[in-house]
């Protein structure tokens, strides 16, 4: 049992006598499958508080041969896998915190160093089979394989620190790959890598020098969605035990989507929650909010644009394959778009190929890096969303409209009126501070069509539901009519109590009142 070659299982011990543990172990069975194959290179990237460094400490516990893990494995997910006794405690470890390297590296050469340091702990288990005078780590671990047949796992946790916190010296990124590629590609004493990091892979040119993993990221997680965040389920029963409201549980901190799991969840967030009780903002605070802002402000056309879409309730769509996995290298807004994905500000529906904000503890974050400048007309639209909100419970269809007329001219600058989704991101900014009492749903599925979009209100509001229709070039009776003829409010399944039905148009050819607005007030029972 050394500091890098078979550390001990007491970080996995701790995470599972944490007052909320969540079983993830059923994520071995896969790393299981892989094992000595052409599969066995794994480049797992989560945003940061996603659970990458427990995870690693969960596959040292059950892999290392310097444990003994049966006792902490008993009764969890994976033990019931026909894999569990093959591999438990069955190989030798290397553990690399890149982190860790970065920093004690300070005044040398961090590859250097590292060598240096992993060398010293193997040599203490393997000393009689290398000789003193090898340095190079790839080289110990050939010796060493050569006279034992001995396979070894690696587990590199924040691999991409490098990239995130050097991101000015090219020199030392391309030593670092090249000393990554050189110690596992190819390598017969590999049995599985598993890094995890924020970025996927670094790509140089057309080609990356580690090709041979294979990504999940956030942009697509393949097999090992569930294990990216939490789970409806896993929610749902936590919620359950802490007497937490799953509906607003979901507004806060749901969002985060992949192909097979739609609602994938922030763990960090939600085990705050529940300890806390009560619902805040605890992933985004903490870091400053300076980092998003500087991407925000980046000088890309249409940048702006999309970023308030989101912020209006849509869906922008992203080209993802252009990124080249730095914070540095930026050539089009979709790069910064997918850097924001992969960070966690922003979640990716892979099917569509269309980014969005996931959730109100994220759309707190974008308010925060708009609020100190370069975002004044926004801001402007944002502090009038309340008085907005309590027009329209009022029922006053005037002062709604010329409010809406004010918002759509503050925001003219960076947004077209085209048609009615254009329209109707304009309508989501201007309602802004209703996502604070309501859930908002765009394009809300009725049976007979979409209402465009609908205010669900979270427990313990005492506000009504509100169904939205917008017509562009028609009149707000038309959009009214269309609620009623469409029944749009029989799909508001589970609600009883009052609707407000409101109907809002623009008119391009009047200049003086763009918009107009009806409302009616009606009663679901």
């Amino acid at each position: 049992m050394g500091i890098y070659l078979n550390p001990d299982n007491n970080g996995f011990w701790e995470s599972t006598r944490s007052e909320i543990y969540v079983d993830k172990t059923g994520l071995i069975a896969y790393t299981n499958r892989y094992m000595n194959t052409e599969q066995k290179y794994m480049c797992v990237s989560r945003p940061r508080r996603f659970g990458k460094s427990m995870t690693l400490k969960m596959l040292n516990a059950y892999y290392s041969c310097g444990c003994d893990s049966r006792d902490l494995f008993r009764g969890r997910k994976i033990e019931g896998d026909e894999t569990f006794e093959k591999h438990l405690n069955r190989y030798d470890v290397i553990y690399l915190n890149m982190q860790q390297f970065l920093i004690r590296a300070r005044k040398q050469e961090v590859i250097e160093y590292l060598e240096r340091v992993v060398v010293e702990d193997l040599r203490e288990e393997y000393g009689d089979l290398f000789s003193e005078t090898i340095m190079v780590l790839a080289e110990a671990l050939e010796r060493i394989y050569v006279r034992t047949k001995r396979k070894f796992i690696f587990l590199v946790d924040e691999w991409d620190c490098v990239m995130r916190e050097r991101q000015e010296s090219e020199a030392l990124q391309k030593q670092y790959l090249d000393f990554l590629r050189d110690l596992l590609k190819d390598q017969p004493y590999v049995a599985l890598a598993y890094m995890t990091g924020i970025l996927p892979v670094k790509k140089y040119g057309q080609h990356s020098a580690l090709n041979m993993f294979t990504e999940y990221a956030m942009t697509d997680q393949r097999v090992l969605e569930e294990y990216t965040g939490f789970t409806e389920i896993e929610v749902k029963a936590l919620c359950e035990r802490y007497d937490m409201d799953f509906t607003e549980m979901g507004s806060w901190y749901d969002g985060y989507m992949f192909r097979k799991f739609h609602h994938i969840y922030n763990p960090k967030s939600v085990v705050e929650a529940m300890l806390c009780q009560g619902f805040s903002n605890y992933w985004t605070s903490t870091e400053v909010y300076d980092a998003l802002k500087i991407y925000m402000d980046m000088d890309f056309d249409g940048l702006r644009s999309d970023i308030v879409h989101m912020l209006g309730g849509r869906h922008v769509t992203v080209n993802t394959r252009s990124f080249k996995n730095d914070m540095r290298t930026f050539e089009t807004k979709d790069d910064v778009l997918t850097l924001l994905v992969h960070l966690g500000y922003l979640a990716y529906d892979a099917e569509r190929k269309e980014a969005f904000i996931p959730n109100k503890e994220v759309l707190e974050e974008f308010e925060n890096a708009m609020s100190v400048g370069g975002w004044t007309e926004v801001m402007r639209v944002l502090k009038a969303s309340e008085k907005l909100l309590e027009d329209t419970l009022d029922g006053n269809a005037e002062n709604v409209a010329d409010a809406l007329d004010r918002a759509h001219t503050e925001v003219s600058s960076i947004l077209t009126y085209n048609d009615e989704n254009s329209l109707g991101c304009s309508i989501g900014l201007a309602y802004y501070s209703a996502r604070k009492y309501y859930r908002f749903i765009r394009e809300f599925p009725t049976g007979k069509g979409f209402a465009d979009i609908v205010f669900l209100p979270l427990p313990h509001t005492d506000k009504p539901a509100l169904v939205v229709e917008l017509k562009y070039g028609k009149t707000a009776e038309t959009a009214l009519q269309q609620i009623k003829d469409r029944q749009y409010t029989q799909a508001l399944e589970g609600y009883s109590g009052e609707i407000l039905l409101v109907g809002i148009s623009y008119s391009r050819e009047n200049r003086d009142k763009a918009h107009s607005c009806v409302i009616e007030r009606i009663l679901k029972r």
